[in-house]
């Protein structure tokens, strides 16, 4: 984990640039079907722009009614613990590997909402730039070599930017080169029961080929996912709420555990600092 400012990229300068302008020249594929990568430029409409809502106190009551407020809504309770913590983390970049699921993704889009960040899928820009999900699907088929080293410069176009939440693949953590670039950052391992993600009766033969599927991809990657600095488990959240159905686990739970992690995480890494410092 690597905390440092962001000093490529700030909250102001965004809207003004032209986000991962890949160099075609260095990135340009043929595949056994003709298939070819074209990398996009995102532009500041791609961009997430987080809503953020601030308050002014009047008085104590006013005080009392917005403090009621934030504990009973969760989202404006992340908010809140997101802002407490935000200056510490200096614009240093959150992420999110596991397993793909829908959890992983909105998570990544309140943490990136609440911190003020920009979100991004990196599997998603791969599947742009190789012309579609299909497409990318059939490259990756034909040219794996090539697929992966298109998943390696979308990270390193990722990795040299701050102040982003990015939900990244699984190819992120199947090479030392993609996990190196992942320490320019805060990474978390988002950790969901596979029987949640399989999502159906395991006595149906399909769910059942499904559930397989998913636990040898699962065991594939473990060794990978563990290498993150954090790991947020939703079987462990349930269980420190007390609640019985791993379902009742909301997007909010999920995002304030792994903000409470990042604070962690930071105050260690302060405190490492602090102690390396002369005397």
């Amino acid at each position: 984990m690597e905390i440092r400012a962001a000093t490529t990229m700030t909250t102001q300068s965004i809207p003004r640039l032209k986000i991962l302008q890949f160099d075609r020249s260095l990135l340009h594929f043929h595949a056994p079907i003709r298939t070819s990568l074209r990398f996009p430029v995102i532009s500041r409409t791609t961009l997430r722009k987080p809503l953020f809502t601030t308050c002014s106190l009047a008085d104590e009551t006013t005080f009392s009614t917005v403090t009621k407020v934030a504990v009973e809504d969760p989202s404006l309770a992340v908010k809140k613990k997101a802002a407490d913590m935000s200056p510490e983390l200096k614009g240093t970049s959150i992420f999110l590997v596991g397993m793909n699921n829908s959890m992983k993704t909105n998570l990544g889009k309140l943490l990136a909402d609440a911190l003020r960040y920009y979100y991004f899928d990196s599997d998603s820009l791969v599947f742009e730039a190789a012309g579609g999900e299909s497409a990318a699907k059939a490259f990756r088929d034909n040219d794996e070599k090539a697929y992966r080293e298109a998943e390696t410069e979308v990270l390193k176009q990722l990795s040299s930017m701050g102040r982003l939440v990015v939900c990244v693949g699984n190819g992120a953590v199947q090479s030392s080169t993609n996990l190196s670039l992942l320490r320019h950052g805060i990474s978390m391992w988002i950790d969901v029961p596979l029987d949640m993600m399989a999502g159906a009766d395991q006595s149906d033969l399909a769910a059942s080929e499904v559930s397989s599927q998913l636990s040898a991809l699962y065991n594939e990657m473990r060794d990978g996912y563990a290498t993150a600095d954090a790991t947020i488990s939703l079987q462990k959240v349930a269980t420190q709420l007390g609640y019985d159905d791993l379902d009742a686990v909301t997007t909010e739970d999920m995002t304030m555990e792994v903000l409470k992690e990042m604070e962690r995480l930071t105050r260690l890494k302060k405190m490492m600092e602090e102690a390396a410092k002369p005397l």
